[in-house]
């Protein structure tokens, strides 16, 4: 069973760039830009060691949320906007090969010339060295053809068991 509203489904899928917020150490929202994979229950991304300031952010405040806000990153036949909270937490056990295993399939699907940039593994070394950010989601919001001006759909998840 999946855990988001399908139409949300199909923007996920579809996102070669959402934008992840995180709250600071001084308490403040943080976007990033990052290309959202999600496997029918939970959404991952991924983030290089040399941008990990937004893994200890997780670490010290696990409610995040993740928008897909920008048309020109959707290739959908409807654009909708939605966004996403959620409880994530951080992989950064094995940020040499413990992506690959996880997120690799999911990322081949979405963006095939990853392969190419895994061919140049070694010119970007410490780009390769990634951690996982997994999102279970919470409560989404979806804006029907876009249009942030009317209320939301809303729709909460059930907590896993």
């Amino acid at each position: 069973m999946s855990a988001l509203a399908q139409p949300i489904e199909e923007l996920l899928n579809a996102a070669l760039v959402g934008e992840l917020t995180v709250i600071d150490d001084k308490g403040r929202p943080v976007t990033h830009p990052l290309i959202p994979l999600y496997d029918g229950e939970r959404i991952y991304l991924t983030s290089s060691v040399l941008f990990s300031r937004k893994l200890e952010h997780i670490k010290a405040n696990p409610k995040v949320s993740l928008s897909i806000s920008d048309p020109s990153a959707v290739s959908v036949r409807r654009f909708r906007r939605a966004t996403i909270q959620g409880d994530a937490t951080v992989d950064d056990s094995d940020l040499h090969s413990g992506w690959e295993r996880k997120v690799l399939p999911l990322w081949r699907v979405k963006e095939p010339a990853i392969d190419f940039f895994l061919g140049k593994r070694v010119a970007l070394p410490l780009f390769f060295e990634r951690g996982i950010i997994e999102i279970r989601p919470r409560r989404a919001f979806l804006w029907e053809d876009g249009r942030t001006d009317r209320p939301p759909q809303v729709f909460e998840m059930q907590p896993a068991r």
